[in-house]
């Protein structure tokens, strides 16, 4: 006979108070670990875990082998296919380094505009989100990281940026992937819900393109570069909406993305800041060269950047080299391919086909060989009696890791790179990563046991019990979520349902407590250890994952409670208008 183990929320004295406390203690631990002792991210993650499996044995009353395992379940699920994406998106990276493409790709983006302000909102903002479109899963992090190094950046301000950046596009993420989880989970329509959660992200777009600049040159930028930051966010906010009520939820990101970008560059065609501004000039050298490695050698990344007058700047980028075309056309080329690649593996059927959705069960297209299997001897139910998801889905074509791999072969044969060059080149990238891939395999551990146990559910149920005022705390359960498991489409199968129960108990929207959980669950990608360790493993930073958290945790506290807001508003009298009603 199969043990089985049951979740159980209010472990101490039956007191779901008194049981959250020690649920959070793995949060706790990690947090404080990272952000105030300044911990390396791998060491603060496995005593993270340490402390989860501790709470699991012994107030939760798990059997140890069942508490190990949901770990292997975790950490092998941040192999694949969450680092399988961010090595292989690094690789393709790597090798426009060893060629020198970045170089001209660097260029042609300087060309654009030569004020990195405004670089910052088209490459993390703009070009992170149809990143987060096509890929998601730390691909946008990991890229538009790197991409601003190139540009001069200093490697902690370019985390920084990216991280934040990668917010607002995030519930729409992997064409709409979170939503449609959610839908599943909550059985409720995928429209209503990307609609609602489109009435809710497209606010924050406003803001944070502003936040960017500030975090680039602080108050100066607000004051010199607002008009594109504000006309990026709003472009973003507007189309994003039109697109989840009105065309299409799953490419929602694909047309916002794009109609910002374009919307920005027509502006400096013809507009121009008084003062342009780059990074110091002894910041510049290891980072122009592309090099996470080299740029991880950068000092404390304490000193400010230097205004530049704009006709000086803009002279400085007319005398520098002239990129030819075809040379122009190959620095693009890696991206055009990974776009192509992913809308036909995506949203051309006959290509992507259907997967599987239980184990035994087969698929067709990619899916084909996709195999979903229940991971050995976990056997767990609901404190309702219901069976929990232990199942593991190994996606071998479709996985986004997958194609990234296949974008970066076809990357190898139009910049002529030898299979050698290659596979030296994915050898070098994997001890890049090696931290990195040790830390997010880690952190999935730790966010697995804590939702297999029952921990993370401790906390939910907690929170719902706010009545009315759930409202006001809804997006932060999805932000719990997200900065447990580093993604907006596991925190919305956690707590999705939990939404809806609340929701009953409130009398409250259903489509609105549900949307509000994967729009506050955005904001929790930038204090993800998962994500943290990504963009550190990207820029050359490892070991300082703790320096980036503290760079971010309050850019995720400030819009997590102007969503609290918003979502509060919503369900009041004040803002009822903005719900979808079914």
């Amino acid at each position: 006979m199969l043990a089985v183990y049951r979740q159980v929320y209010d472990p101490l004295s039956h007191s779901l108070g008194l049981s959250s406390i020690v649920a959070v203690l793995p949060l706790v631990v990690l947090f404080v670990l990272l952000g105030v002792l300044r911990m390396r991210a791998w060491l603060a993650s496995i005593i993270g875990l340490v402390v989860a499996l501790i709470v699991a044995v012994a107030a939760y009353s798990m059997p140890l082998g069942d508490a190990v395992n949901s770990g292997l379940l975790g950490a092998a699920f941040g192999f694949f296919p969450i680092m399988w994406i961010v090595i292989n998106a690094i690789w393709i990276y790597n090798l426009t380094v060893e060629t020198g493409h970045f170089d001209v790709l660097r260029r042609s983006f300087a060309s654009i505009s030569d004020d990195q302000r405004i670089q910052a909102i088209i490459i993390a903002f703009c070009f992170g989100a149809l990143m987060e479109a096509l890929a998601g899963f730390g691909t946008p992090v990991a890229i538009s990281s790197v991409m601003l190094i190139a540009l001069g950046f200093r490697p902690l301000k370019a985390a920084t940026v990216a991280l934040v950046a990668n917010t607002a596009p995030v519930a729409f993420g992997a064409l709409a992937v979170p939503i449609t989880t959610l839908a599943t989970v909550t059985k409720l329509p995928v429209g209503d819900l990307g609609a609602m959660v489109g009435r809710q992200t497209p606010v924050l777009a406003v803001f944070v393109p502003l936040a960017l600049v500030f975090i680039v040159d602080g108050r100066r930028a607000l004051r010199q570069v607002w008009p594109p930051a504000l006309l990026c966010g709003v472009t973003f906010a507007i189309v994003q909406y039109l697109a989840s009520n009105f065309w299409s939820v799953p490419l929602t990101d694909i047309v916002a993305s794009l109609a910002s970008a374009a919307a920005v560059l027509a502006l400096t065609r013809v507009w121009h800041a008084k003062e342009g501004y780059v990074e110091t000039a002894g910041d510049e050298e290891p980072a122009l060269r592309g090099s996470a490695s080299q740029a991880a050698r950068v000092s404390a990344d304490t000193g400010e950047g230097r205004p530049v007058e704009a006709a000086q700047a803009r002279a400085d980028t007319g005398n520098a080299v002239r990129d030819t075309p075809g040379d122009i056309f190959k620095a693009y080329a890696p991206y055009l391919i990974i776009i192509v690649v992913f809308v036909l593996a995506t949203r051309v059927s006959a290509i992507a086909g259907v997967a599987p959705k239980k184990p035994g069960a087969g698929g067709t297209g990619l899916e084909s060989v996709t195999r979903i299997y229940d991971w050995p001897g976990l056997h767990i139910v609901s404190g309702a009696g219901k069976a929990v998801a232990t199942t593991f889905k190994l996606n071998i074509l479709s996985a986004a890791g997958t194609l990234l791999l296949f974008s970066g072969l076809l990357t190898m044969i139009v910049l002529k790179v030898g299979a050698g060059r290659a596979l030296r080149t994915y050898g070098r990238t994997l001890a890049q990563l090696k931290i990195a891939i040790l830390t997010v395999m880690t952190v999935l551990a730790l966010g697995f046991v804590m939702n297999e146990s029952g921990e993370t559910q401790t906390l939910g149920l907690w929170m719902a019990g706010a009545g009315g005022l759930f409202a006001l705390l809804s997006p932060i359960l999805g932000w719990l979520g997200v900065a447990v498991t580093g993604s907006d489409t596991s925190s919305n199968t956690l707590f999705g349902g939990l939404q809806i129960t609340a929701a009953a108990q409130a009398h409250l929207s259903p489509t609105l407590l549900a949307a509000a959980n994967s729009s506050g669950g955005v904001l929790g990608k930038m204090i993800s250890p998962q994500n943290l360790a990504i963009a550190a493993g990207a820029v050359g930073l490892q070991g300082r994952e703790g320096d980036i958290f503290r760079r971010v945790i309050v850019w995720s506290v400030a819009f997590v409670a102007l969503m609290c807001l918003l979502v509060y508003l919503q369900s009041t009298s004040v803002l009822s208008w903005m719900v979808v009603k079914p």
